[in-house]
């Protein structure tokens, strides 16, 4: 088995900041299984929204030639993917959903079976909305969506308060184990018995017409 990989972003503008701190949790498990893992700090970058300009389908990329298009490369070699945010009025930081809806958007390779894992903090409520809204864009792309024994949830209001969440930093540490497992035994799957046939056509449905 090649050895596993898993590209993390962490969608907070700050690099100590309570994201950062459930990343290292679960890195240090990553290390135990002997996964590769980077860890890129996104909220800090200049990223723009997605124009609809449709220009990715004729270029294979983004028309926005920034750090999207080096992820788009990072993301397709990888098994799996972190997304990290800030609880920001109950949503994900904009900066990271402006990376991911080009990324995804943009990119046309086949990721099918490629583990999600979202990770949220806040200082009180918020969680399970952004923890939501982070999943969705695993689902509508056949990647399987990494669990832990509680919502990927840790709390904190200061940069790295969240030390002191004990229970979260634990749902990391399982959570990482987890996903650990889920991408090892999907790929000795892909060895044995090959990615679930693509058996049917594409149906699109659009619901004026």
């Amino acid at each position: 088995m090649d050895k596993l990989k898993v590209l993390m972003l962490n969608g907070s503008p700050r690099a100590k900041g309570n994201i950062a701190l459930a990343f290292h949790e679960m890195e240090q498990v990553f290390d135990e299984y002997g996964i590769e893992h980077e860890n890129i700090l996104l909220g800090r970058t200049d990223i723009r929204g997605c124009i609809a300009c449709e220009t990715c389908r004729e270029r294979g990329k983004c028309v926005f030639d920034d750090i999207v298009n080096e992820l788009a490369q990072k993301f397709e070699e990888a098994d799996g993917l972190v997304i990290g945010s800030p609880v920001y009025y109950g949503s994900a930081n904009g900066t990271l959903m402006s990376a991911l809806q080009r990324l995804f958007y943009s990119t046309s390779f086949d990721k099918s079976m490629k583990a999600g894992a979202s990770v949220v903090s806040a200082r009180r409520s918020g969680c399970t909305a952004t923890f939501d809204e982070l999943n969705k864009f695993f689902t509508l792309s056949n990647m399987p969506v990494v669990t832990s024994q509680y919502w990927n949830n840790i709390y904190g209001w200061t940069p790295g308060e969240g030390e002191v969440d004990e229970e979260g930093r634990q749902v990391m540490r399982v959570l990482a184990r987890n996903m650990a497992f889920l991408m090892q035994s999907i790929a000795l799957g892909k060895e044995q018995i090959g990615l679930p046939a693509a058996e049917e056509p594409r149906v699109w449905t659009n619901f004026t017409r």
